[in-house]
């Protein structure tokens, strides 16, 4: 059970990262994972009167602020046509549309949770995140560093030649991934981002060239076969490391002919 003693409702990032240096005080989201844990929080940080609730787009990027919902993504025109809808595919499977209302892009990112395909599919951008203290880091560096008290104020989605593609298995509609695959070739290069090992998602990058001739159904089965012996998997109650092995293998492929085709 989670219990919650103060509420503030932040005047300022700076009163929201200085009251969230107190370990005992917590920053809300949409609060869907943390209220299904036991623990006291002395003061909740509540951050949606601060403006971080839009996507703004201009001409070279997307700026997404950490209290957009997953609904907001799912349904966002020009993100979705920009990422050929990749981003409403990733999302479209979570739980549920009254989930994904009130579900943030912060806490998903910020969370570095190893189902998130959220996680996934910006990775496979290149995306950046922006802290209050910290500034503007990849998400790639990001996914990496281990949980601090700054505050992750927005995403940053550079625009640029994209091609891109997202898979996930599932042994259900609305159930947690078995395994998550994003496949992109930005600014001619290719890469898969695969989370769900069970572990959070990793970006592979196509260093060898192969693919530097073009994708066919034989340099998609190399480059998924590439990806799979780079990445590192584990067994949990969805799936088996060896299981995950071998599909992954598929998925990256699948979604390599996928991305191909898009213009």
């Amino acid at each position: 059970m989670l219990t919650i003693k103060q509420y503030v409702r932040a005047e300022s990032l700076e009163q929201a990262y200085e009251l969230n240096q107190k370990k005992s005080n917590l920053i809300l989201g949409g609060i869907h994972w943390m209220k299904m844990t036991t623990r006291t929080v002395n003061t909740a940080i509540d951050l949606s009167g601060l403006g971080l609730g839009e996507i703004v787009e201009t001409d070279d990027r997307f700026e997404i602020g950490c209290m957009v919902t997953l609904r907001q993504l799912e349904q966002h025109p020009g993100l979705n046509a920009y990422t050929h809808n990749a981003i409403a595919h990733a999302v479209q499977d979570i739980v549920g549309v009254q989930f994904r209302n009130t579900a943030t892009v912060g806490g998903s990112i910020f969370g570095r949770y190893g189902f998130s395909d959220v996680l996934t599919v910006f990775l496979a951008l290149n995306t950046k995140v922006v802290c209050h203290r910290a500034g503007e880091i990849s998400l790639e560096e990001y996914a990496q560093m281990a949980q601090d008290r700054d505050i992750l104020v927005k995403l940053v989605v550079e625009k640029a030649p994209l091609q891109i593609s997202y898979q996930a298995m599932r042994h259900a509609r609305t159930d947690f991934p078995i395994l998550t695959c994003a496949v992109s070739c930005v600014n001619g290069m290719w890469q898969a981002s695969v989370g769900a090992r069970p572990y959070k998602a990793s970006l592979v990058r196509d260093e060898e060239g192969l693919l530097a001739h073009g994708v066919g159904e034989k340099q998609a089965e190399k480059f998924g076969d590439y990806v799979t012996e780079k990445l590192n998997f584990g067994s949990n109650m969805r799936g088996s490391a060896q299981y995950r092995r071998q599909i992954c293998g598929i998925l990256v492929q699948r979604g390599m002919m996928e991305a191909s085709e898009v213009k």
